[in-house]
């Protein structure tokens, strides 16, 4: 029952606000309304009806007591006592048609009164005379007919209550409306901002606005965004020193093993001095992420045919499907960089290996298909640790140190996307680049 609710109720805090304000005003508004016309409205409306039904009664006794010809008299005192005016038509007959007024209650209240007071035939007619109510009673030779003011028959002011009531009603939902999205304002560029910093974005014309507790997030922000960014400036300065002391090492040992004569020690050694090298190549580039680099328009159309010229010189026969003219706000290099690197962990593995760019709602997915040998569904998720190695079937980075996958995914989250590994139609594996335009 909980959750049957809770599937109608609105998901943004505007509308909640708006509804936690709104409807219990409208709850109250319609409680008021309701007792007014159940205890005020309707009790008053029947007395003044029941006295005017009183009076009819009253004439009709006199018509029928009296003579004729002395009921001018009749109504004319009548007239002037009570402000009924009442007039005879001989051989007149009571009208077939009958028309109900808007509110039906106020035909239901007098019929019910004249049916108490008089024996006799009678029609009314609330609709034809916006000030006067119309009502027929048939008599011996004919029918009196009754003019009364309609203030004396029902109480007309209800509906001015009515419409004042909702009227005041808008007029404090406009208000809250315009209060609340000024409030929630702050909240959804607080969002906003922290949704452009995810994808590496800095927001700088942000600036904290709003309630007290909202400032206080936003100042929260701001401090760890500039957190996040120290750690990551100190992280990439240290890999950068760390990477800058070991070259020069790195570079004697390569000059001392040219210089040594050629034998399969020599060899052994400057593979060993390969492997040290790109190690530490990865380490660098794990650690620097996408630092230093701006976003920006991509054209990932573009792009893409770019990653299947650079396969194609490296003798890999990469084959694309290509969407027209997707752009999205990425940065260029390390985007690149992230799908080359999926591209190239696919080549090492299989014969066949394929690109697929396509448009997928409010996202963009970069599809890379291969027939290889694949990894099974318990290991995908730890093919994306870091320094992770598998040691069956296939590996992120087989000459590397487990770093490939993680470089590729800690890039592609950087710019607000998702990589998942799936199966491939093409019998290998399948890895999904889901990125938000």
């Amino acid at each position: 029952m909980r959750l049957g609710i809770k599937r109608y109720l609105p998901k943004g805090l505007f509308q909640r606000s708006l509804l936690i304000i709104v409807l219990p005003v409208a709850l109250m508004q319609v409680a008021v309304t309701w007792a007014f016309f159940e205890q005020h409205w309707q009790t008053t409306t029947a007395r003044l009806s029941e006295s005017v039904a009183g009076d009819i009664a009253m004439v009709v006794s006199l018509y029928e007591r009296g003579e004729p010809e002395d009921f001018d008299i009749t109504s004319q005192a009548v007239f002037d006592t009570i402000g009924l005016s009442v007039d005879f038509r001989e051989a007149d007959t009571l009208p077939t048609s009958r028309r109900s007024a808007f509110f039906r209650v106020l035909d239901r209240t007098l019929r019910r009164s004249l049916i108490a007071r008089l024996d006799q035939d009678f029609w009314f007619d609330t609709t034809r005379y916006p000030e006067y109510v119309d009502i027929r009673v048939e008599v011996d030779g004919g029918v009196l007919r009754f003019i009364a003011v309609r203030d004396r028959v029902f109480a007309t002011t209800g509906h001015i209550f009515v419409l004042w009531l909702f009227g005041a009603t808008a007029l404090l939902s406009a208000v809250a409306v315009i209060f609340i999205r000024n409030q929630v304002k702050p909240i959804r560029q607080l969002a906003e901002a922290a949704d452009a910093f995810g994808r590496g974005q800095d927001a700088d014309r942000f600036k904290p606005a709003g309630a007290r507790e909202v400032r206080q997030a936003a100042h929260a922000f701001l401090d760890m965004r500039a957190r996040l960014k120290r750690q990551l400036e100190q992280r990439t300065q240290l890999l950068a020193g760390v990477s800058h002391d070991l070259r020069t090492p790195l570079t004697r040992l390569r000059l001392q093993l040219a210089l040594m004569p050629d034998s399969d020690e020599r060899q052994a050694a400057q593979r060993d001095l390969a492997d040290m090298e790109s190690a530490l190549e990865e380490y660098l580039a794990f650690a620097r992420g996408q630092a230093g680099e701006e976003a920006g328009p991509v054209n990932l159309t573009v792009l893409c045919e770019t990653l299947g010229d650079d396969a194609a010189r490296e003798g890999v026969d990469l084959q694309l499907e290509l969407a027209e003219d997707l752009v999205i706000q990425a940065r260029e290099g390390s985007l690149k960089r992230a799908l080359a690197n999926l591209v190239s962990n696919a080549s090492a593995h299989a014969q066949t290996v394929s690109l697929t760019l396509q448009r997928a709602g409010q996202r963009v997915e970069i599809l890379i298909d291969d027939d290889g040998s694949g990894i099974a569904p318990e290991d995908r998720e730890e093919a994306f640790r870091p320094f992770s190695r598998l040691d069956e079937a296939r590996n992120a980075n087989r000459k590397g140190v487990g770093l490939g996958l993680a470089i590729a995914r800690d890039t592609i989250r950087g710019h607000g996307g998702e990589l998942r590994l799936e199966d491939s139609p093409l019998g290998g594996l399948r890895a999904r680049v889901s990125l938000p335009v």
